[in-house]
């Protein structure tokens, strides 16, 4: 177990490695594409030669390219230096550089976010795990009949309807029409847990109707063929009750491609839902990566993509690894 555990993690920086690699690439390259200059961008169209040559000195533009992502890789393991004439700015690892705009370290500015990002993805993805597993196996279970048709209704309008018209319309309904829910800016949990939870519940139900239709419909699916098996007839033929053989059997079976999906779904999502926050007005990961991407903050852009690679190859990872604890015969392979 250990063997396999060391193999994944080495797997894991490696991926980190390359994706690394290709975001630094694309981030000097685009520029370079469209006739941009970093060093332009960052002090602004109207700074002086001088003042524009001083920022790609001090930025370590002038260098060539394989330097420049071994002093971006060294940032982010151990800090980095910006030598700007007669100072040097120490920007603490992890280092993702100084946004263009607001000339503040990337790295805080993420932290800053996180907890927005992460109580959006918590909560939708324990709604839609609980919501689309339970509606999946109530549908195979009750095959034909209302339930299993009004649950395939409910799962084919949640994946077809996009996330800016069920928030929109939330919104108008819930918040507007009948002020059940408030809107307004974003509640610190430590301020006011109850208004916390009032703020982010459409975006927990916007969001988690979008992931919860593919659950529901792969758990009846892989239920319906589980419980066609020898070995639930078997089950049942010992005379062993419904509930039992439907959760301690059947649900084994059921469960292993849900892993799968439930750990890249959330690991995408805490590198920031773009869509839900803009919806919704939260000052989370998503929506800093929109502002960046709006104001060409070249560096916000940068460790927004990794940050959210970071998630989703440890996503990728621990799925691994709760295979593993699964089904023993994976770590041999």
């Amino acid at each position: 177990m250990i063997n396999y555990i060391l193999r994944r993690l080495v797997t894991a920086a490696l991926l980190l490695v390359a994706v690394s690699i290709v975001t630094f690439g694309i981030f000097f390259l685009i520029p370079k594409a469209t006739g941009a200059d970093p060093a332009e961008m960052y002090v602004g169209k109207t700074a002086t030669p001088a003042d524009v040559e001083a920022t790609r000195v001090k930025l370590g533009l002038d260098k060539p390219i394989y330097i420049q992502y071994a002093r971006f890789a060294k940032g982010i393991v151990a800090g980095r230096d910006f030598n700007s004439g007669p100072t040097v700015t120490h920007c603490s690892a992890p280092c993702f550089g100084y946004s263009f705009r607001t000339d503040r370290e990337v790295w805080p500015l993420l932290i800053d976010r996180l907890p927005v990002t992460a109580s959006l993805a918590l909560g939708a993805a324990v709604i839609w795990l609980v919501g689309g597993v339970l509606g999946g196996v109530i549908s195979a279970l009750k095959r034909g009949t209302i339930w299993d048709r009004a649950a395939m209704i409910i799962a084919l309008a949640g994946v077809s309807l996009p996330i800016y018209f069920t928030g929109l319309v939330f919104q108008s309904l819930f918040v507007h029409q009948w002020p059940i829910f408030q809107g307004g800016e974003y509640i610190n949990f430590a301020d006011d847990p109850f208004g916390w939870a009032n703020k982010l519940f459409l975006a927990w139900v916007s969001l988690a109707l979008l992931y919860a239709a593919t659950y529901t419909r792969l758990t009846r699916a892989t239920m319906l063929e589980t419980i066609s098996e020898d070995y639930i007839r078997t089950a049942r033929a010992k005379g062993l009750k419904e509930r039992v053989v439907i959760a301690k059997h059947a649900m084994r079976s059921v469960l292993t491609p849900i892993v799968t999906i439930f750990g890249l779904d959330l690991g995408g999502l805490l590198g920031g839902a773009i869509l839900t926050e803009s919806v919704f007005s939260l000052p989370g990961i998503g929506r800093l990566s929109i502002d960046a991407v709006t104001e060409k903050d070249l560096p916000i852009i940068l460790g927004v993509t990794m940050f959210g690679a970071f998630f989703i190859v440890m996503a990728n990872m621990i799925v691994d690894l709760l295979y593993a604890v699964i089904d023993p015969r994976v770590r041999l392979g």
